[in-house]
C-alpha cells in the first residue's frame, strides 16, 4: 500500500483525472490481489510491478479517451485540483481529512501543462511522464509502452518540443497571485475597465460545462470579451462568491453559488497579464472541490476498502 500515493501522482499526470487516477489504481490493485501468493512472491519490485500495470491500463485509456472526448459536449479541461491546506473537508479523530495529499504539487501539474500534454500522442505521454517527470530510464519506458528505448527516447522529444512551442515561463507565484486576486475584485465590483486592463488583448478563456451545465461551447478570445462574458455571469448569479484559491499549485478562483461550489478557475499568468483561463463548470469535475472522503493514516487492507467502497458511491453519484 506503500505504493498507492506514487501510483495516484502517476495516473493523474497521465489522464488529467483524479477521478480515472483512482480507478485505475483500484483496478491495478485488484490485478494484484488477483494473483496468488506464490504469484505474488515471485515479483521481485512489487513497485515496479504496479507501476508497470498503472502505466499500461493508462495507456489503453488515452487511447479510448480520445474517441470519448470528440463527443464530449463543448471543450474538455483536464480535471481541477486542491491544495491539501485548502481541502474542504471535515474532521476525524482531530485529525484534518486530505485526500487530495494524494497527489504532490508541482509544476508537472498545473493546468497549462496538463493541457499541452492533451494534445500529445498516448505513447508521447506515457514516455515524457515517465522518464522526464518520474524519472524512469528508457530501457523501463520501452517495457511499458511495448517500443524500443530509441523510439522511446524519440517519443520524449517530441513531447518536449510540444511544451517549449505552447508554454511560456510563467510569472513568479507572488506576481501571479496578485493578478489574480485584482482580477477577483474587479469581477466582484464589476469592473470592466479593470478587467480589461489585467487581460492581455490576446487572453483566451476556455469554459467546460460537459454539457451538463450552461457554459460557452468555444473559447472566448480578446481580453474585452473574456471581461463581458464573466460579468455577464455575475448579473446572472447575484449571489456568487468568488474565494482565492490554489488550483493545480498555481493561484487560481473557486466560484459559489448559495454555499456550493459551481466553477473552479485556473490561469496562465506568463508576464504581467493573464494569458489564459480554464473554468471548470462540469460539476463531475467538481467533486474533490464538495467531497468529504473518510480519513486514512497508515491504511490497513481494511480501510482501503471502506475508502474505495465510499468513493464507489461518490462516482455513482457523480454519474
Amino acid at each position: 500500500m506503500s505504493e498507492r500515493r506514487q501510483l495516484i501522482n502517476l495516473a493523474y499526470r497521465l489522464l488529467g483525472s483524479l477521478a480515472d487516477a483512482e480507478d485505475v489504481v483500484q483496478e491495478t490493485y485488484a490485478r494484484w490481489y488477483a494473483m496468488s501468493r506464490q504469484q505474488q512472491e515471485a515479483i521481485e519490485s512489487p513497485g515496479a510491478w504496479l507501476t508497470k500495470v498503472a502505466s499500461r491500463i493508462c495507456l489503453d485509456l488515452l487511447g479510448s479517451a480520445r474517441a470519448r472526448r470528440e463527443s464530449y459536449v463543448g471543450e474538455w479541461v483536464p480535471e481541477p485540483l486542491p491544495d491539501r491546506t485548502e481541502w474542504i473537508s471535515g474532521r476525524l479523530g482531530g485529525a484534518m481529512v486530505d485526500p487530495a495529499d494524494r497527489v504532490t504539487l508541482d509544476e508537472s501539474v498545473n493546468m497549462a501543462f496538463l493541457v499541452v500534454l492533451e494534445s500529445m500522442t498516448p505513447a508521447e505521454r506515457v514516455a515524457f511522464i515517465l522518464h522526464d517527470v518520474f524519472r524512469y530510464s528508457f530501457a523501463e519506458v520501452a517495457e511499458i509502452v511495448g517500443r524500443t528505448p530509441a523510439a522511446c527516447r524519440q517519443l520524449a522529444s517530441s513531447a518536449r518540443r510540444r511544451i517549449r512551442a505552447a508554454q511560456a515561463p510563467a510569472a513568479p507565484t507572488g506576481r501571479q497571485a496578485g493578478l489574480v486576486g485584482d482580477f477577483k475584485r474587479a469581477w466582484e465590483a464589476k469592473d470592466i475597465e479593470a478587467l480589461v486592463g489585467l487581460l492581455d488583448p490576446d487572453a483566451t478563456m476556455v469554459a467546460d460545462g460537459g454539457g451538463l451545465v450552461s457554459a460557452v461551447l468555444r473559447p472566448i478570445e480578446g481580453g474585452e470579451q473574456i471581461a463581458r462574458y464573466i460579468i455577464a455571469i455575475a448579473d446572472m448569479a447575484p449571489n456568487l462568491t468568488i474565494l482565492e484559491r490554489t488550483v493545480n499549485g498555481q493561484p487560481g478562483l473557486v466560484a459559489q453559488h448559495n454555499g456550493v461550489t459551481v466553477t473552479v478557475a485556473a490561469f496562465d499568468v506568463p508576464g504581467n497579464r493573464i494569458k489564459r483561463i480554464w473554468a471548470v463548470r462540469n460539476p463531475e469535475k467538481l467533486w474533490p472541490w464538495t467531497v468529504r472522503p473518510q480519513h486514512r493514516d497508515q491504511p490497513s487492507s481494511a480501510a482501503v476498502e471502506a475508502t474505495d467502497s465510499d468513493y464507489a458511491v461518490c462516482r455513482r453519484r457523480r454519474r
